[in-house]
């Protein structure tokens, strides 16, 4: 605990009235006495208000809030605070929340604690940073009984939280999780094409069933149709190679293309593992990562836990580098999803990666294209310069088409669409190839 005694602006404007009064016996010398006693009752006055403060007991500072907070999304923190003096305090209090990495509302505040009472004020945190970050002591400025001084105190103790990626798009999955709601979110069920599927039972046959599920031996016996019901293949294996380049730092409206492409990564993890298959995370570019894939329910948390705190970095991305360690660690055929930002000068690195892939795995390439781009195109064009900026980004998209389509040529698969997209195209994409059974 800090303490410090400081005068409050009531007492600083007693001491100027007081020497403001002091004028009066540079006329009248005989109302000397009456300026000095008054100023004796102030002395007096503001050293007897000192010394109770001085003895005043702190209060009892106790913080509530998670253990883990989402990026992006503005979360209540409480702040309890008990007196334990039988006289009510009044003061003002602060929480040093990690100021690098979120932004704060409804603070300081005022309060008024009763005596052996407690009160809990409530302030608003956004997370704007991925990371580990620590709350420091609540800094409280505690007011004397009269009023003349406050005290500054550091209280309670020093605080940890996670912020992880924006979850909020697998609770709402979760909510959402007949094949109707699914494409509330633009997640939509398709019918099976191929048979990639495993045989799970008969049944009678219903009404949209394909003829092709139809079992004609049962249904010769039992004089009835009778379908055959399919499952989707389990103990596959998802592996996403997370690019941590300077490419990912772009930034549109709060969250970085890293952020989304993480937020992502975390909706289809959790739908894959659903599905029952093996989920598993490579970064690249930046600082390495490896989680082995694993399938399971509880593999989320440790995949989480595994991404949270990356952040891009400023190196270039090393395909070939990323390409020689997965087929290094990763021998058994998997969906390899790719999470990046091409650019045009990236086909002469990425086309070796993607080749030597492609020999092994299934290859899809989740590429983040900035809205900026569609939102020129968009524009209407009134002058020569707006002309000039249409045919230049006009010029940029043919390039990135271009990379685009020499990599379909190489057998991958590319998705190109706007950050906030991206987890439902992600998941379209997986769930089409689980029932297509390329997989």
């Amino acid at each position: 605990m800090r303490l410090s005694l400081s005068p409050t602006p009531l007492l600083l404007r007693w001491l100027t009235g007081w020497t403001l009064l002091g004028l009066a016996p540079a006329f009248q010398s005989e109302l000397t006495g009456y300026w000095l006693l008054a100023g004796g009752l102030l002395l007096i006055m503001a050293v007897g208000d000192a010394f109770r403060l001085h003895l005043q007991p702190p209060p009892q500072v106790e913080r509530r809030m998670p253990l883990a907070l989402p990026l992006g999304a503005w979360q209540p923190i409480r702040l309890r605070f008990n007196n334990p003096s039988s006289q009510p305090i009044t003061l003002t209090a602060f929480d040093h929340y990690p100021t690098a990495a979120a932004d704060c509302a409804d603070l300081p505040q005022s309060l008024i604690v009763d005596a052996n009472g407690w009160t809990e004020l409530t302030y608003r945190l956004r997370p704007v940073v991925r990371g580990e970050w620590t709350f420091a002591p609540v800094q409280i400025w505690l007011a004397s009984p009269q009023g003349l001084w406050q005290r500054d105190d550091a209280l309670g103790e020093p605080a940890t939280v996670r912020v992880y990626p924006d979850f909020a798009a697998i609770a709402r999955y979760i909510r959402l999780a007949s094949e109707q709601r699914e494409a509330l979110m633009g997640i939509h069920q398709r019918r099976r094409r191929g048979e990639g599927q495993s045989f799970h039972q008969l049944r009678e046959y219903r009404i949209g069933d394909s003829l092709r599920q139809i079992d004609w031996k049962a249904t010769a016996r039992t004089r009835k149709l009778i379908a055959r019901e399919y499952q989707e293949e389990r103990q596959q294996t998802v592996l996403f190679l997370l690019d941590c380049s300077r490419r990912m730092r772009a930034q549109d409206n709060d969250l970085s293309h890293f952020d989304q492409a993480l937020n992502a990564l975390i909706l289809l993890a959790y739908i894959a593992l659903r599905q029952g298959d093996a989920v598993g995370v490579q970064s690249f570019g930046g600082e390495q990562r490896w989680l082995a894939p694993r399938a399971g329910s509880g593999r989320l948390t440790p995949l989480i836990n595994a991404v949270y705190d990356l952040q891009p970095t400023l190196g270039p991305p090393d395909y070939a580098e990323m390409a020689h360690l997965t087929l290094t660690r990763q021998r058994k055929r998997a969906l390899i999803v790719l999470l990046t930002n091409l650019r045009d000068e990236d086909q002469d690195d990425l086309r070796p990666a993607i080749s030597l892939l492609r020999r092994r795995h299934l290859v899809l390439i989740a590429n983040l294209r900035e809205p900026v781009l569609d939102e020129l195109l968009n524009r209407p064009i009134d002058d020569l310069p707006q002309a000039q900026l249409y045919a230049t980004v006009c010029h940029y998209q043919l390039q990135r088409e271009r990379v685009q389509q020499e990599l379909r040529h190489l057998g991958g698969m590319v998705l190109d669409t706007p950050p906030h997209r991206l987890p439902a195209a992600m998941v379209n994409q997986y769930l089409d190839l689980k029932r297509s059974g390329r997989l």
